[in-house]
């Protein structure tokens, strides 16, 4: 973030003094009875910080100062990004201030280190050094996973790959198949497997286990050789590129397709350039290849970016621009401590405590695997993301941008969708108020279904009907007001997973029941989850 690119702002006089007045009442209060603060952050909830009078003390004193600061920022008197910036900045700093971070004052990591007689410190400094070697900080044990073997195990075959992408074919588990196939493209910011971590979560195995012939994009680490491809080169050479080899391999002239998050960006995009293909084919009976879509939280509208919208500005765009005009890579742990700040107690300095000062070893969690195991971006291909979506937001305007030699409209895209976003996303965030998930109802004209679930960005998507987790709401069949917050008045809330209402949904737009394939759709390069995968940054 360019903190030089703050907008001029004014502090609120009258605001200010109720701050300042309310703060030394508090403090008064703390100095007259430190022992009746009564202190609910889990970051101090065990009992060493309770039996500790100073610990306690500095503890109020730490809640106290950070509320007063956040307070203060509320008085400032400046546009809604300018806040949104301060206040972030402010949360960041308040976040690593925490009495938890430092040994000398934190009770719970003094007391281990008695206890250990100094080999909890020792223990410490060694896993410092570990992650300072392997340049991330370690959220799990990743010593207790590797892809291919215990995360990523569906059974399949590479049965294409370019210099982009591996198409993994997966193994039918029914005697019949539906007659389209199922193509999955997920984001290219994350690796695929995050939508096959175990089998009893694996949104890949449940579809084969529907009888839908799956195939999965698995996005090729980027390197070198990779540092000057384009948006362009992602569409036509990845995801056009999968859909037609999807559906030629199956000898169908349709498919089904699944976009993820960045993925479904990528495939809303491909599939606004092949309707303006089709359109330019003047009295061709062609069809669209893809039969249906859905789009798992999905931007195709940036109107409403949430957090991440203070990232973004003309200077940092244009700094981007110049720094991969002549090609280049984004570090993918660049854009992976980007996200874990946005978390920074839960996803940064929780570890910076376990790890370090406790010099324990994080508990084995395979999503945190995979949260860790980034990926690099084209340098090229970013810039124009940042401009286009982010910035500008021209991918919903019509005829604003020419991609593979097309002009986009997204309204020319007339097939059925299924719309998915997740109510506590800080990713794509629903879109209350319009942009967003929602959005995208607005923009596509082929009959839509748009259903929200609880939790956020991944445990919302990520939620097999066997958990019995959570809930999705469901609004009216083609009632698809403006705004999220207009829909959600008519919606009725169904307990448990939306998966169960989405395979009912994609059970119609899939054709007749075949014979399953008794062989892979074509000459097998190595097994399922390929080497792409397993590439490291």
């Amino acid at each position: 973030m360019n903190f030089e690119a703050f907008a001029p702002f004014q502090l609120d006089a009258l605001a200010m003094q109720e701050v300042q007045q309310g703060y030394l009442k508090q403090i008064q209060e703390l100095w007259s009875a430190p022992s009746s603060q009564t202190i609910s952050d889990r970051r101090f909830s065990s009992e060493a910080w309770g039996a500790n009078p100073i610990a306690s003390f500095t503890t109020a004193m730490y809640l106290l100062n950070a509320r007063t600061m956040l307070q203060m920022v509320d008085c400032i008197q400046a546009d809604e990004k300018t806040k949104a910036r301060l206040r972030f900045a402010t949360e960041q700093q308040i976040a690593a201030a925490s009495p938890s971070n430092f040994l000398a004052l934190n009770p719970d990591a003094l007391k281990k280190a008695q206890e250990t007689q100094g080999q909890s410190i020792a223990q410490g400094l060694q896993n410092m050094l570990q992650d300072m070697r392997q340049g991330h900080m370690s959220m799990t044990d990743e010593s207790q996973f590797e892809v291919g073997r215990n995360v990523g195990t569906t059974e399949g075959a590479v049965v294409f790959e370019n210099e982009l992408f591996q198409l993994i074919e997966y193994k039918p588990l029914t005697k019949q198949v539906h007659e389209k196939p199922f193509l999955v493209i997920p984001p290219c910011i994350n690796k695929f497997y995050i939508l096959d971590l175990q089998p009893a979560n694996s949104m890949v195995r449940h579809l084969v286990q529907e009888g839908h012939r799956t195939f999965v994009v698995s996005w090729r680490n980027p390197d070198e050789s990779l540092q000057d491809k384009t948006w362009d080169d992602y569409i036509e050479h990845a995801a056009i590129c999968a859909i037609e080899k999807t559906a030629a391999l199956t000898k169908q002239k349709q498919i089904n397709a699944l976009g993820f998050c960045v993925g479904g960006t990528i495939l809303g995009t491909a599939l606004g350039v092949l309707a303006a293909r089709k359109a330019a084919t003047k009295g061709a009976s062609s069809v669209l290849p893809v039969a249906s879509a859905t789009f798992l939280t999905t931007f195709l509208d940036f109107s409403d970016t949430g957090i991440l919208d203070i990232f973004i500005d003309e200077a940092s765009v244009k700094l981007r621009e110049q720094q991969y005009a002549a090609g280049g890579l984004l570090k993918g742990q660049e854009l992976a401590s980007t996200f874990s700040f946005l978390r920074p107690n839960d996803l940064v300095w929780n570890y910076v405590v376990g790890n370090y000062l406790k010099g324990e070893t994080p508990p084995p969690f395979d999503l945190l695997y995979w949260n860790s195991d980034a990926t690099n971006l084209p340098g090229p291909f970013y810039a124009w993301y940042l401009r286009n979506t982010y910035l500008e937001n021209n991918l919903r305007k019509p005829g604003k941008l020419t991609v593979c030699g097309q002009k986009l409209d997204l309204s020319k895209i007339d097939i059925p969708v299924y719309i998915y976003g997740s109510r506590e996303d800080h990713i794509v965030p629903i879109g209350v108020n319009g942009g967003g998930a929602y959005a995208s109802t607005q923009i596509l004209s082929g009959k839509k279904r748009f259903v929200m679930g609880a939790s956020g960005h991944i445990a919302g998507v990520i939620n097999a009907p066997s958990a019995k987790k959570r809930s999705h709401w469901i609004g009216k069949e083609n009632h698809f007001p403006a705004t999220q917050a207009e829909w959600l008045k008519t919606a009725k809330e169904h307990p448990g997973s939306w998966w169960t209402d989405w395979f009912t949904w994609l059970k119609p737009q899939s054709g007749k029941l075949i014979a399953a394939p008794r062989v892979y759709s074509a000459k097998v390069i190595e097994p399922a989850p390929g080497r792409y995968v397993k590439a490291k940054t």
